[in-house]
């Protein structure tokens, strides 16, 4: 059985990422609301501070194929440099400020960035000191520290020198780390054609899966460098003409204030972040009415939160999408959304988006299920991956021979040909929408001098304990990937081949957890 939903949209064609095919009359319009200082950059301003970026970075040398990477909060900047990055047909790697240096160094390696735009406060994560002179040059958005340069370095250059780049559709544009479906973060390479298609099956047509008017003021708080907000929140605002509210970091009274104050009419949130405005006191003291729209995404959004939200912004509203970055990233998208909407059920991701193939899957034999049967669930389209960088083994693994990606995630569709997620196959674990990969910390577990095997779960006498195990992992990774648990098992199970069988340990802890 396949899913499929057809229409004929332009997004498939080779037309460039960053064309502003809609510039002329959107020109005098909102396009960026900085929150942190209330600034508004109209679209014509976007778009010429976009090219006078895209000269910069070509006067340093910067040309088609290589990569930037942005390591920001959101902000104005981000998106100039992302949008000048693709002007001149380089490649954007987004980086999350709060990894730690050795996090940032992989990425860097990895992805071989000749040059970085950042804050002065993350610059000794990079270890500007031990790289080679030549390896890669800093910019910063504030008062640069010493080898780094200044963002007006490109922010001031002359728009008329932006070089003419030939862009072809399946050239590169951004590349995101994941983790896939299983081992240590990779680069995941999405092109023109991949980011094009997928802003277009959410936003275009004449009843568009996500209708999004030039009215509308979309919350963009969720951090840039992940793939749903670069795409849901910022590119389809964009493509369909909306303001794109800039927030840098998530703070219940401001963004309730900013939300009050410049009518946000579309929020794309994440589960704790819906908690927030679900159960926090002080949402009864602003006026939110002005929301129609709540997506909440990343991660899945229990019934029992959905109902508490409701009560909140009871004129919004509410559903869920369902993507993967490999998947470019949007798989599937709530109907309520659409401009002419249906019901929307509780729990349900909605219907795969247009233009794109989805079936469900037995990850056991591969055979195709029907409607109702629980499997993996397989996506193919034009916004997909062009695969990870560098790593023909895991991008054979993770697209098939007939072009479908498999998620590693178990869901089913029901009669109406809504999706929806019940298990994960693959060893991801999600923390508040963030990607926590095992491996990693396996292998920084096992370089304890006191661990000799370990294994990393989800789960709600020796000299060694819990707290130094949680310490030692603290110290080397961004927050949401720390321990919150730590179990001492005499041996982990696994399979002939040596494969950690995840399952089975979940089962064996949560028996021994349940013991009086």
């Amino acid at each position: 059985m396949c899913v499929e939903r057809e229409l004929s949209l332009e997004v498939t064609k080779s037309r460039p990422f960053h064309s502003g095919k809609n510039l002329p009359q959107l020109s005098h319009r909102p396009c960026l609301i900085d929150g942190s200082t209330g600034k508004i950059y109209t679209y014509a301003q976007t778009h010429l501070l976009s090219r006078k970026v895209a000269a910069g970075f070509s006067k340093l040398g910067i040309t088609k194929g290589d990569v930037i990477m942005i390591l920001l909060q959101n902000s104005p900047e981000f998106v100039f440099s992302f949008f000048a990055a693709s002007i001149i047909g380089a490649v954007a790697t987004t980086a999350n400020p709060f990894y730690t240096p050795a996090e940032l160094r992989k990425q860097l390696t990895a992805s071989k960035a000749k040059l970085i735009i950042t804050q002065s406060m993350y610059v000794s994560k990079l270890q500007v000191e031990a790289a080679d002179e030549d390896e890669f040059q800093v910019i910063t958005v504030d008062d640069p520290p010493e080898k780094c340069l200044h963002f007006s370095v490109v922010s001031e250059a002359d728009e008329r020198e932006v070089p003419e780049v030939e862009i072809e559709a399946e050239d590169a544009v951004a590349l995101p780390f994941s983790s896939g479906t299983t081992g240590l973060p990779k680069g995941v390479v999405l092109t023109h054609k991949s980011l094009t298609t997928s802003v277009g099956q959410q936003v275009d047509g004449e009843n568009p899966n996500l209708y999004l008017k030039e009215e509308d003021v979309l919350l963009c708080v969720l951090p840039l460098f992940h793939i749903f907000s670069l795409n849901s929140v910022l590119l389809c605002a964009l493509r369909a003409g909306s303001a794109v509210l800039l927030m840098h970091k998530f703070e219940i009274g401001a963004l309730l204030e900013l939300i009050q104050r410049h009518k946000v009419s579309v929020a794309m949130v994440v589960p704790p972040l819906v908690l927030a405005l679900a159960k926090n006191p002080t949402v009864a003291e602003f006026d939110l009415s002005s929301i129609r729209l709540v997506l909440s995404g990343a991660a899945p959004l229990g019934k029992e939160l959905e109902e508490a939200l409701k009560t909140r912004v009871p004129q919004a509203v509410l559903g869920q999408g369902y993507g993967m970055t490999e998947a470019g990233p949007v798989l599937s998208m709530c109907l309520g959304f659409a401009k002419e909407p249906l019901p929307t059920k509780s729990g349900s991701c909605g219907t795969v988006v247009r233009n794109a193939q989805l079936k469900v899957v037995d990850p056991q034999t591969g055979a195709s299920l029907g409607y109702n049967q629980p499997g993996e669930i397989c996506i193919r389209g034009q916004q997909i991956m062009k695969g990870y960088l560098n790593d023909d083994k895991a991008t054979e693994a993770t697209i098939d021979a007939e072009g479908y990606l498999h998620t590693g995630d178990i869901g089913y569709i029901d009669d109406d040909d809504e999706i929806f997620i019940v298990d994960r196959v693959k060893e991801l674990i999600k923390f508040k929408g963030f990607q926590v990969p095992p491996a990693e910390l396996e292998g920084l577990l096992v370089s304890h001098p006191s661990i000799a095997d370990a294994a990393v779960v989800p789960s709600n006498g020796f000299d060694l304990t819990e707290e130094a195990v949680k310490e030692f992992i603290a110290k080397q990774v961004v927050f949401y990937k720390r321990l919150h648990k730590v179990y001492f098992v005499h041996a982990i199970p696994k399979s002939a081949a040596g494969k950690i069988l995840r399952k089975d340990l979940r089962a064996q802890l949560e028996s021994a957890t349940q013991k009086p």
